[in-house]
């Protein structure tokens, strides 16, 4: 007597042509980003596994799959490269992993502005706009491997937003094309603030296809490391330049001691014990970002131009943002991290006050940007000495009575890790609109439950 097939095996032999994935360490593998920077999370996410992964190549493809997954109402979880933190493409009811990453192709680059598909690595839209002379306006420390959807569908902002602010900024998204997750799969075109209604929710509201993003005119960075005896010098340097006006820059980030001593790599520019400061400033920036140096009592200890970078395929970008709490993981193993926002104007006083607070507990990282209102401050990114899941939750819960928004990296349900919030209606509208059988990534909104595959 036959066995029963199951649904995924129906799907599979519905499309036969599609690039399936069905080994079990692969598909392992596919189910996971990096959430085990968070011991919460690697507890919490453990065993959870797709039943299959497939990696479409043509919308055709993606249209076809969505509806065989619709009609047989299996759960969806969209996946670009996996370099998210938060468990964003670990399915939490089995289903079909929907691995974007041959979905890549660039489609035009304009003055000011490109598209692109959604499965694209930031890298390669680089590669294509910067003999024109242009940029991307933010990218995350790991745009190597990173996606452009993964980008818009988990990320926040990176190196560049201190010019241009996060992501969701208005202005940096000008628009996408989505698909709706039914029988029959409607492609729908989204612009501006619309289109930011599918943004940082990890795939649930909405399947992103395609991506318009806005371009800035791109200079050969300096890149430098600033090292300081102390604290406050190395804080006050790193907000003076990042206040300069007159000195274009792209990324500036604070490293209070002893995080520079996680930097293995850098360690012959890394004097033990100091405090130090990572930048790019544009290359005809650099006699006036050595005055700042030496007015606030620093020393440059690591200088590479443009060209050094290009010829080395090595760069300072990659021990930003959480590429830090990365590279400190390797050398300590019992640190994970928080997601601090400073206020603006006061985030000079917070930082000092919250480092001295905490000290030897929650070690100071912070990343100079723009607000959504283009107001200068910092987003931390603390590595902390995690001793307890219920520690870990009191430093939070601390930090937010001190006046300071923690975006909380140890959950992963979406409304939970903005600081408690509840979606806006009209994010709610979207995914009903475009999730009406609510198969995307099930169990990652609060008031989605979990839904099994059948």
């Amino acid at each position: 007597m036959n066995a029963p097939v199951s649904a995924i095996e129906r799907l599979q032999l519905e499309l036969p042509e599609l690039d399936w994935i069905t080994d079990p360490n692969r598909i392992e593998r596919l189910s996971q980003d990096f959430s085990w920077f968070s011991p919460v999370l690697k507890r919490r996410l453990e065993g959870k596994v797709a039943d299959t992964v497939v990696r479409p190549r043509t919308e055709d493809e993606i249209r076809r799959l969505v509806a065989a997954c619709a009609k047989l109402k299996l759960p969806l979880t969209i996946r670009g490269s996996g370099t998210g933190n938060y468990g964003q493409t670990t399915p939490l009811a089995g289903g079909v992993v929907l691995d974007m990453t041959g979905y890549n192709a660039m489609l035009w680059v304009r003055p000011g502005v490109a598209r692109a598909q959604a499965g694209i690595r930031l890298a390669e839209i680089e590669k294509a706009t910067r003999p024109g002379g242009q940029e991307l306006r933010c990218l995350p420390s790991t745009y190597r491997s990173a996606t452009l959807g993964g980008l818009f569908g988990g990320g926040f902002g990176g190196v560049g937003s201190i010019n241009h602010g996060p992501l969701g900024a208005p202005g940096n998204v000008i628009g996408l094309k989505a698909m709706t997750i039914e029988p029959e799969p409607q492609v729908v075109e989204l612009r501006g603030a619309e289109a930011l209604r599918m943004h940082h929710l990890w795939g649930t509201n909405g399947l992103v296809l395609e991506l318009e993003i806005a371009l800035a005119p791109a200079q050969p960075w300096l890149e430098t490391l600033a090292t300081f005896t102390g604290f406050d010098a190395a804080l006050a340097f790193a907000d003076a330049l990042a206040r300069a006006p007159g000195l274009a820059k792209r990324e500036v980030a604070f490293f209070a001691s002893p995080v520079p001593d996680h930097l293995t790599q850098l360690a012959e520019h890394l004097p033990r014990g100091c405090h130090a400061v990572l930048s790019l400033v544009a290359e005809a920036g650099e006699e006036a970002m050595n005055e700042l140096v030496a007015a606030h009592g620093g020393s440059v200890t690591y200088r590479r131009t443009a060209e050094d970078v290009a010829k080395s395929n090595r760069t300072l970008m990659e021990y930003t943002w959480n590429h830090t709490t990365l590279h400190a993981l390797r050398v300590d193993k019992g640190l994970t991290y928080l997601q601090t926002s400073f206020t603006p104007g006061e985030h000079v006083r917070q930082i000092t006050e919250l480092a001295k607070r905490y000290e030897g507990e929650v070690l100071m990282h912070a990343e100079f940007l723009r607000t959504m209102d283009g107001l200068l401050t910092c987003s931390a990114l603390q590595l902390v000495r995690f001793s307890t899941e219920e520690r870990l939750a009191q430093i939070i819960r601390e930090h937010r009575d001190y006046g300071v928004r923690i975006n909380d990296p140890h959950t992963f349900i979406v409304e939970d890790g903005k600081a408690g919030g509840e979606l806006p209606e009209e994010v709610v509208a979207l995914k009903r609109r475009f999730d009406p059988l609510a198969l995307l990534n099930p169990g990652k909104l609060r008031h989605w439950p979990v839904r099994s595959a059948p």
